[in-house]
């Protein structure tokens, strides 16, 4: 499993909650990090790749387990 930088926590909130959560928490990140987000809304698995393509980010890996959802998003180098 990858290791992430920050951890941010968006279980119980649905579409389009954990992308607007993750694009403030990934400007507190420095280039490079990676960010991992927790989301039990599979509306994560098109929502956060597409959002990563917009932005310029990295979507490095979904982990599927049980409903629950782990994104690892690197943050774009400068």
């Amino acid at each position: 499993m990858m290791k992430a930088d920050v951890t941010l926590d968006t279980l119980g909130l649905r579409c389009p909650m954990p992308v607007i959560l993750t694009t403030k928490k990934i400007k507190e990140l420095e280039p490079g990090q990676v960010l991992e987000v927790l989301s039990d809304d599979q509306a994560i698995k098109k929502d956060m790749p597409a959002w990563c393509h917009s932005t310029g980010n990295e979507c490095l890996e979904i982990h599927e387990e049980n409903g629950s959802y782990r994104v690892f998003v690197k943050k774009r180098q400068a």
